[in-house]
């Protein structure tokens, strides 16, 4: 595989990154953006990240307009906050409807307008402004945008029933409808959009992953849902990838590295696929920005972890029984660990003598791959295809019952689609485990996001309301909410990297949550290197930039963390108890 050159491999107008959180997205997109820059061309490069840090990379305030970087004459950086205009959009939404609808359908439709799918329209609102503009088109030769849409949403722009106000009308029971309602005008503009993208003259996809089966897979599925679409000019960017080897811990590290390349996805294989090494530094600041793609450099940091003790996974464990908690979530984006984290608390709560039901999202063979069940640990797993697809069941024979056009039952079909439908199926299927396990402690991996639940509340309060049949709120799920708001009951132990990207989200996350009025108490930083104590030096160097994050997460969490070092092999069985 050849090293990814911007100058060789960038071939269109317009460039699009995207990939799962933590795999160096905004790294290579900077790191592109500045290479043809400096060799001549006009770039753009404008950031939707959330927790978008470009500002300290090119060390200046930016907006969302557009700002030259002294440094690099012909690149100009633009920040679009993705949250701020997702705020501004339900506003613009909910706005003529204040005064005229109770409260309660304000709170719903408020709601309904704060997921994932939201915030992703807004910042698709926002950028296709810089795709259709004939005037950006003539002063640059290339724009770069760092994270591009899903699939997902491209495919609502793209039907009928979108430009629709379902909002105010919505009684089928689907999840997240609505969030188009304000975009009427902008129709022509998002069409424009869509066709760039689609048109491999114009347009390149950039998926960015990491030599790890999460991101690979994640890549493969993101691949595919643009293909569908007819976005097929892709191009593959493996971040990360460990050159040569040098102690155990490095040897390791390669060898994992190699098995998932070779295991990828067969979809993923037939893309054209280039490599950037694995550097030791954090991609901050110009200097490291223009090395990134060319060299290597070896700073070990001084910094110290400020915390005299680094808690363990057993310290949580024996809070959790201390405590007496009886529904113990592990929360984090999709492979951060929180599989392993929550079997290894199942199997600490079983060794003290506690009855434990363990269940998952995963494959239940990938669970029992992980620990068996024992006397005391029962253990279930949720499918999520087929929960999904029996919530999709029902909602859809109540929205044919209510005799919807085909463009309305195109659209629904979308929408169920979405993340929070999803969230809300698996979710259900939670509570009726939990609701089940009255007399166990229950430890469930994947957690609910704080939309979901409040989407949950407020259809509820809906329900009551208005007399009108959305989708119906099972008495489990009734139950469980109050539940998962006792602090006395309930623990949400949130799972992140040792990186920049994993611990913003992991504190947006935690945010969300917070926002429903759900607690958390612990963090868990899996994987860390800086607890191998590995003797590579560039994984040293790398170690040592860690200790920033361990120090973030100790301060954020008021001490209340553990570190788990990295391992090369999977952590099953007893192995959990030496966390």
């Amino acid at each position: 595989m050849e090293q990814f050159n911007p100058l060789e491999h960038v071939k269109t107008k317009y460039l699009f990154y995207t990939g799962k959180g933590g795999v160096g997205k905004t790294s290579v997109a900077c790191s592109t953006a500045v290479t043809l820059a400096d060799n001549g061309k006009k770039v753009l490069l404008i950031s939707t990240d959330p927790a978008s840090n470009l500002q300290d990379v090119f060390e200046t305030e930016l907006d969302g307009k557009g700002v030259p970087i002294a440094a690099v004459p012909n690149l100009v950086v633009a920040n679009l906050d993705p949250i701020q205009s997702a705020a501004e959009y339900r506003e613009s939404v909910i706005a003529p409807y204040r005064g005229k609808l109770p409260d309660v359908v304000l709170k719903n439709m408020e709601e309904q307008l704060s997921g994932s799918c939201t915030v992703e329209i807004a910042a698709f609102n926002e950028f296709s402004n810089f795709i259709t503009d004939d005037s950006i088109a003539k002063e640059y030769d290339h724009i770069v945008f760092d994270t591009a849409p899903t699939g997902h949403t491209l495919r609502m722009l793209q039907l009928p029933s979108a430009w629709s106000n379902f909002i105010s009308e919505n009684t089928h029971g689907a999840s997240c409808l609505g969030q188009l309602s304000g975009l009427e005008d902008r129709k022509q503009v998002y069409k424009q959009a869509v066709s760039t993208l689609a048109d491999k003259t114009m347009t390149m996809l950039m998926l960015v992953s990491r030599p790890d089966n999460a991101p690979l897979k994640e890549a493969d599925r993101a691949s595919s849902e643009l293909r569908e679409l007819g976005i097929e000019n892709q191009l593959l960017i493996i971040n990360g990838i460990l050159l040569t080897s040098d102690d155990e811990v490095s040897k390791k590290l390669f060898d994992k590295q190699q098995k998932a390349l070779s295991d990828m996805p067969v979809h993923l294989k037939e893309i054209p696929a280039v490599q950037i090494p694995l550097r030791a530094y954090n991609i901050m600041g110009l200097k490291n920005i223009r090395s990134f793609l060319s060299d290597d450099h070896y700073v070990i940091k001084s910094e110290k972890i400020a915390s005299d003790y680094i808690p363990h996974l057993k310290d949580v464990i024996e809070d959790v029984y201390n405590t007496s908690k009886k529904v113990i979530f592990t929360m984090g984006k999709g492979g951060v660990g929180k599989t392993t984290v929550a079997a290894a608390i199942a199997l600490g709560l079983a060794q003290k003598g506690v009855k434990v039901h363990l269940t998952t999202t995963d494959p239940a063979a990938h669970l029992k791959n992980v620990i068996d069940e024992q006397p005391n640990i029962s253990m279930s797993h949720i499918d999520e295809h087929e929960v999904l697809e029996k919530y999709k069941e029902t909602v859809l024979k109540k929205a044919r019952k209510n005799n919807m056009s085909d463009d309305d039952i195109a659209y629904i079909e979308e929408d169920l689609r979405s993340p929070c439908t999803q969230e809300i199926a698996v979710f259900r299927a939670f509570a009726d485990i939990v609701d089940r396990a009255e007399k166990e402690v229950v430890v469930i991996d994947t957690a609910p996001t704080g939309h979901t639940l409040l989407l949950l509340d407020s259809t509820q309060s809906y329900h009551k309301e208005v007399q009108r049949t959305m989708g119906d709120t099972p008495e489990s799920v009734k139950k469980l909410l109050p539940k998962l708001r006792s602090a006395d009951e309930t623990e949400v132990v949130i799972v992140t990297l040792a990186e920049t990207t994993p611990v913003f989200e992991a504190m947006r996350l935690e945010e969300d949550l917070h926002r429903a009025g759900i607690h958390s108490k612990w963090w868990v930083i899996n994987s860390s290197l800086y607890a191998t104590d590995t003797k590579n030096r560039m994984l040293k160097a790398k170690a040592s930039n860690e200790i920033e994050w361990i120090n973030k997460v100790a301060t954020h969490a008021d001490g209340n963390f553990a570190v788990i070092k990295w391992s090369s092999e999977d952590i099953k069985g007893n192995k959990l108890l030496e966390l």
